[in-house]
């Protein structure tokens, strides 16, 4: 992966959240769950994207044996 899918993932990260919260609120409204008992759904979701971020985000560029450095 390149560091482009980094970005993306930072890029769509709020509205996934906004998303997942909508869900939330309507299982509030109609389902038989209220939000108290589903809101740790939210940060489960946020700890998922950063952990994806993470995983999707390039090393460090390490220096080579002549000083420079190799992408």
């Amino acid at each position: 992966m390149n560091g482009s899918s980094g970005s993306f993932l930072q890029a769509i990260r709020g509205p996934i959240l906004l998303v997942v919260l909508g869900a939330l609120l309507a299982v509030d409204h109609f389902g038989p769950y209220g939000f108290w008992r589903t809101w740790p759904a939210l940060l489960i979701v946020f700890g998922l994207l950063k952990l994806i971020e993470r995983v999707a985000a390039r090393p460090p560029a390490q220096p080579d044996a002549q000083g420079g450095f190799q992408p």
